[in-house]
């Protein structure tokens, strides 16, 4: 599955993904919901052929780092099945409401380690930012899956 705008060379491309709640809603930063999302991108490598890195998760969004193994699902299918399944369980067992995410989702293919860092700087200090923790080691609902190596 080469794409044509990256090195030819990468088999493997590293994507910075952030995907939205719908309506902006406050619905993610709970430990149930990370539990629900953690466990599912556990699973992604076996079940999708995608493997996740780091992520944060927002109150109504996450950023996660993404790498695709031999043969990956489609990104926008991968992405659609753990909305679908992530949106069941979050409703069941938050009692939150319908939907909960945004339709689309925003993707950028990274082409080096340096870009990697810096994209990370900036998610990792988004609680910072939003100023829900003093310290980015402070947010509970981060975390990472597999170590990416671009």
């Amino acid at each position: 599955m080469p794409l044509a705008h990256l090195d030819p060379f990468a088999r493997h491309p590293l994507v910075f993904l952030t995907v939205c709640t719908a309506q902006r809603s406050s619905v993610l930063a709970n430990a149930i919901a990370h539990s629900i999302l953690a466990e599912l991108w556990r699973d992604s490598l076996e079940r999708n052929g995608w493997c996740v890195g780091r992520f944060v998760v927002m109150p109504d969004h996450i950023h996660l780092f993404a790498m695709p193994a031999e043969k990956p699902q489609q990104l926008s299918k991968w992405i659609a099945v753990w909305k679908a399944i992530s949106a069941r369980q979050i409703i069941a067992k938050t009692g939150a409401s319908a939907p909960i995410w945004q339709r689309d989702h925003f993707d950028r293919y990274l082409r080096t380690t340096e870009s990697y860092g810096k994209k990370w700087d900036y998610v990792c200090n988004n609680p910072v930012h939003a100023k829900l923790v003093s310290n980015s080691d402070e947010w509970p609902y981060q975390g990472i899956i597999h170590e990416l190596r671009p």
